[in-house]
C-alpha cells in the first residue's frame, strides 16, 4: 500500500448551534485513513529503530548490511521492516551492487511533523 499525498488542509464542518460553540476543524475521513496508516507504518519498535539508524548515519542513509545486526531480529524481518517503511514513503530503497541502501524522504517526514504540529 502506498501512501501518496497527505493534505494539511482540514474540512470546515458546520457551526453547532445547539452548543453555540464556533465550528470546528476536522479532517475528512480518507485524509484520516491515510494519516493513520502512516502512522501505523511508524508504531512498531523495530522500525523505530531502523529509522533512528538511518537518521544518525551520514547523509541520513544506510545499507542494510549495517542494520541487521544492530536489532534483534532476523535479517528477512529487518527487510519486512524496511519494505513497510518504503511503501508508507517514509524511506526510499536504492539497489547498489548486491546490497540495498535506505534513505529518509524529508518531505514525508516534514508532512508528518506538519500534521502533528
Amino acid at each position: 500500500m502506498s501512501i501518496t499525498t497527505l493534505s494539511t488542509t482540514p474540512q470546515q464542518l458546520p457551526r453547532v448551534d445547539d452548543c453555540g460553540s464556533s465550528p470546528v476543524v476536522a479532517l475528512d475521513r480518507e485524509e484520516a485513513e491515510r494519516r493513520a496508516a502512516l502512522l501505523k507504518a511508524l508504531a512498531d519498535p523495530v522500525r523505530l529503530q531502523l529509522l533512528s539508524i538511518i537518521s544518525a548515519s551520514p547523509n541520513r542513509e544506510a545499507c542494510v548490511c549495517d542494520m541487521t545486526e544492530a536489532v534483534p531480529v532476523s535479517q528477512p524481518t529487518v527487510s519486512h521492516h524496511l519494505k513497510t517503511l518504503v511503501d508508507a514513503g517514509i524511506l526510499t530503497r536504492e539497489r547498489r551492487g548486491t546490497w540495498a541502501w535506505f534513505r529518509l524522504d524529508a518531505a514525508r517526514l516534514d508532512a508528518i511533523r506538519g500534521f502533528l504540529a
